[in-house]
């Protein structure tokens, strides 16, 4: 693997840390904005990303997605207010330690088919889980500008603080 496993694991709590970071810059009067009305709200985005890594990796583990297991997770996400969401999302970070800590070097470079994607299972968490990550961030990072949260930069949306730009 190109990363080590404590690498992938400190990048997705980098994740996790920067999402609920800019979750902190939500006017919770604005959980209900969405660009146009076939996309997700602010509130309904963060439900998905508190049910997506916890949802994907079990299933990169063992190369089988449960699509039961995803309709029930997703139903209880849309079931939680903001608070919750984010109590949620906070505990990924242990998770992911927990999930990916027990897996070896050779457990990362087996081969899995999923999504009509054959893979190293490594290549599918990088791919999925943690490019999922950066990509939902920063749909989040264009709401809350949307929103009128103009002072956020880039220090905001990929370093997860609240600092000038460095030029």
């Amino acid at each position: 693997m190109v990363l080590t496993k404590e690498e992938l694991i400190s990048s997705l709590q980098n994740e996790v840390r920067i999402l609920l970071h800019l979750a902190t810059k939500i006017d919770r009067k604005h959980l209900d904005y969405r660009p146009s009305a076939k996309q997700r709200s602010i509130i309904e985005l963060l439900r998905y990303l508190s049910v997506m890594g916890p949802g994907l990796v079990p299933a990169i583990k063992t190369g089988t997605f449960d699509g039961p297991a995803w309709q029930a997770a997703t139903a209880a996400a849309d079931a939680m207010d903001f608070d919750a969401v984010l109590a949620s999302i906070g505990k990924q970070s242990a998770g992911y330690a927990e999930s990916l800590g027990t897996m070896s070097e050779a457990d990362f470079r087996g081969e899995i088919e999923m999504f009509g994607r054959t893979a190293s299972r490594g290549s599918i968490i990088v791919n999925l889980v943690l490019c999922g990550f950066a990509a939902y961030r920063t749909q989040l990072f264009m709401y809350l500008k949307a929103c009128g949260r103009e002072e956020l930069n880039t220090m905001n949306l990929w370093g997860g603080v609240d600092a000038p730009m460095q030029m």
